[in-house]
């Protein structure tokens, strides 16, 4: 078994160097309003570049900062971008490492989901994917140390995820993390009328009316407010902007949404 995962997408997406890393993760999270409301049960935020989707992502992030210490387990879900697969991937690392440091893999929490028909290890699935790693920095510079339950979703239904989430819900304790993009290659404006219809749909849990062009991250997603809605939680929008707002030009945009549940 391959006893760490390095970062894959470290110098792609954001700092290889840690100081740098650090520094410009301190920089967004100054810069993102703190929102009202208490920690967040789950959050859901964007995996595009730092430049890009980071001041969205460190929106929510922010609001993490009051659960150091308490927060001691992730679980992290983002879609498969380059490696086809059904239902959910586990790595086959032991932990996660990016140039902030390393990451331990829950092993308990992996062991209780290798019942499910629906999880499976696929280390393949996890080489290249850059849907959960880009979340790790953010993890570790407001939450300090945690263990981590890294899935990839495939081809899979929001009611699998769903199962997934009851088995790893737990208390206070567990944070949830859905990573996922908004609509993807439209002009600013088409982009800013598709992403609001969206969000819309996020925040009343419909989850039924959002598509893979609405979401890269649509099957995560869904199970995850399939999960909410029984269980009467709530989503509120943080921040919605796209790539034009933030470092890219207008013509072709990805839309960046953060939220959260509580």
């Amino acid at each position: 078994m391959q006893p760490v995962r390095p970062a894959a997408v470290a110098g792609m997406f954001y700092p290889a160097g840690a100081d740098e890393l650090q520094s410009m993760i301190t920089r967004l999270l100054a810069e993102a309003t703190l929102p009202d409301g208490p920690v967040p049960k789950a959050v859901i935020v964007p995996h595009a570049g730092y430049i890009y989707s980071g001041p969205v992502a460190a929106s929510v992030y922010r609001t993490l900062g009051a659960a150091r210490g308490r927060i001691n387990r992730v679980v992290l879900l983002g879609p498969a971008h380059r490696v086809a697969v059904r239902g959910l991937a586990l790595p086959a690392a032991r932990a996660f490492s990016t140039p902030l440091g390393t990451v331990q893999v829950d092993a308990a929490a992996v062991e209780a989901l290798r019942v499910l028909p629906q999880v499976s290890e696929r280390a393949d699935v996890h080489a290249l994917e850059h849907s959960l790693e880009v979340q790790l920095p953010f993890l570790q510079q407001t939450l300090g140390e945690f263990t981590l339950v890294p899935l990839v979703a495939g081809d899979v239904d929001a009611e699998d995820v769903a199962e997934v989430l009851r088995v790893l819900w737990g208390g206070g304790e567990t944070l949830i993390v859905i990573s996922s993009d908004l609509s993807h290659y439209h002009p600013y404006a088409a982009a800013q009328q598709i992403d609001r219809a969206t969000s819309r749909a996020i925040e009343e849990l419909r989850y039924e009316e959002i598509g893979y062009e609405q979401a890269c991250g649509r099957m995560p997603l869904s199970g995850l407010l399939l999960e909410a809605r029984r269980r009467g939680m709530t989503v509120r929008e943080v921040d919605l902007r796209n790539s034009g707002d933030t470092a890219g030009p207008r013509d072709r945009v990805v839309g960046y949404g953060a939220y959260v549940v509580s």
